[in-house]
């Protein structure tokens, strides 16, 4: 402790500048770490206003409130904005915080790439959003953009193109900045197979970012030449093959969902200790669960093309590969109710969102082994089963273990506690809505309503109903959380260690976080799955 603040006085004199300049230049670890949260918050909320606009039109039969060209163009910007510019962004926004902090290094190993790959993203997402005010409209072929349909996109479309590249740039960047930080600046008794869950999450997530975003740039940048340059690689006709594309994508995207959940797994893994008041059962093998989970993700791309035509080889391989995915997955949830079991559990904010994502997470992966049989899959296909399956994995999965982490680093953060008691209101309303809004999609799946549509007959309407009426409490609920962030700043002073007796270097610094940390490497056990301060 003493070292710390020790520290915090020597760079008094180092501070922040001032102004504007202070955010557009810095190469602050903590600062950029702050924009990315910031700037992830208001993508979460302009991809939620595009959720509802979709809801609202789904409340009842018929066409309510837009044009079914403008639907079309909701779903595709709901995607492209939740997954680029919410969970992605988020997540490494607590890894340039929290990372840094957690292995004893003074910053990230390459500031001004740093600041570099977050302004990038504001830019591409300026002109992801513009697309919506040029001739034809904004993108309307999905997310996943499947040629031919794409291919029919007006004059947005090269913006739709560099907009992903802009992203994907700022993904390697990032990856290559953690990967580097962790391998070569941790504190040097910190060996690699102890260090704490989160910064392991990140560096196995850091790999499959490089490994996977070139693939997406490769498979657009094809798009682009199909569009502009005379070439059919998707084209049927010029020879090309349109199933070709959704093998290169999905061999992004399968990995893409384990880059939104690894980083939550080493979230939960660093709350669940903490409030249960024990280490964390089985350190090790957690983190070679996530090793293998990352490991697997390359090799089921294919379960999202059961309905292709592939031989039945092809069809048995990557269903039998998908299930494996459940044997690392089940390790961890049994190593998070060890750690809990016969714990002296308490329920702050942070363990309430950690056991929500535990408990509907594992729906959600009981939902994708369902999908993972050929048979089955072929009925849930493109149905909205397949929709409440991957908004389980994403919302009470990623999306509750960010705002799980946001109250539990919130303190450290800000040097204040959060009122408790908006946190909890905030925690079960989202708890409650969330499944109001998703658990009627899985019945509407099984009763064949086909996802992507702007209306539908009339058996579906109960269960659209109730999920629109989830969708709007889910969002409205979100303003409590907004609400406690404003007001974080006039609760109590934090402590250092903030909670009781949490482990990790980042409970070692006073709250609020110096703005810089770690002027000499500090002390930890080399013995312990968690670092433990001398001083």
């Amino acid at each position: 402790m003493t070292t710390a603040v020790a520290d915090a006085a020597h760079h008094v004199e180092h501070g922040p500048a001032k102004g504007f300049s202070r955010w557009l230049f810095t190469t602050n670890h903590k600062d950029i770490g702050t924009m990315y949260l910031i700037f992830s918050l208001t993508m979460f909320f302009v991809g939620g206003t595009m959720a509802l606009i979709v809801r609202s039109e789904l409340a009842q039969p018929g066409l309510q409130f837009v044009h079914p060209e403008f639907f079309n163009q909701m779903t595709t910007m709901h995607a492209l904005v939740m997954i680029f510019g919410a969970i992605m962004p988020a997540f490494v926004g607590l890894a340039n915080w929290m990372v840094p902090l957690q292995i004893g290094a003074p910053d990230m190993a390459l500031p001004r790439m740093n600041n570099w790959s977050f302004w990038i993203l504001p830019v591409a997402f300026c002109m992801l959003l513009s697309t919506l005010f040029m001739p034809g409209g904004a993108p309307a072929g999905g997310w996943t953009m499947y040629p031919p349909l794409v291919l029919q996109t007006g004059d947005s479309f090269p913006f739709l193109i560099f907009s992903i590249h802009l992203m994907g740039l700022s993904s390697i960047m990032g990856a290559i900045n953690i990967i580097v930080t962790i391998v070569n600046m941790r504190t040097p008794q910190m060996v690699l197979i102890r260090m704490p869950l989160f910064a392991w999450a990140w560096l196995i997530t850091a790999y499959l970012l490089l490994a996977v975003m070139p693939v997406l740039a490769g498979a657009v940048t094809m798009l682009l030449t199909d569009q502009f340059f005379g070439t059919s690689f998707f084209l049927a006709a010029g020879g090309g093959d349109p199933v070709m594309y959704q093998h290169i994508f999905w061999f992004f995207g399968h990995p893409e969902v384990y880059i939104m959940i690894l980083p939550a797994f080493g979230i939960v893994s660093e709350i669940i200790p903490t409030f249960s008041r024990k280490p964390l059962f089985g350190h090790d093998s957690m983190v070679y669960a996530l090793a293998a989970i990352a490991f697997l993700s390359f090799i089921v791309w294919a379960h999202h093309m059961f309905t292709v035509g592939m031989p039945l080889s092809g069809q048995m391989f990557f269903m039998f590969a998908t299930m494996m995915i459940s044997v690392p997955t089940g390790v961890k949830i049994f190593n998070w109710a060890s750690t809990m079991w016969r714990g002296a559990m308490t329920f702050e904010t942070p363990m309430l969102f950690a056991l929500a994502f535990v408990f509907l997470f594992t729906i959600g992966g009981f939902s994708g082994l369902m999908l993972a049989l050929v048979p089955a899959d072929i009925q849930y296909h493109d149905s909205y089963f397949v929709v409440a399956h991957f908004h389980y994995v994403l919302v009470p999965g990623s999306l509750f273990a960010l705002m799980g982490a946001a109250y539990y680093w919130l303190p450290k953060w800000t040097g204040h506690m959060y009122n408790e008691t908006a946190g909890k209101v905030h925690f079960w309303l989202s708890a409650i809505f969330v499944n109001v809004l998703f658990f009627p999609m899985h019945f509407l799946g099984l009763a064949g309503m086909p996802r992507r549509i702007p209306d539908y007959s009339t058996q579906f309407a109960d269960f659209n109903m109730v999920a629109t009426i989830g969708a709007f409490g889910f969002g409205l609920s979100q303003l409590i959380f907004v609400y406690v962030l404003l007001t974080c700043k006039k609760g109590p002073p934090a402590t250092a260690e903030v909670w009781d007796h949490p482990k990790g270097l980042e409970w070692t610094v006073p709250s609020p976080a110096p703005y810089h940390t770690f002027a000499e490497p500090p002390k930890v056990d080399r013995t312990v799955a968690f670092p433990k301060d001398y001083d």
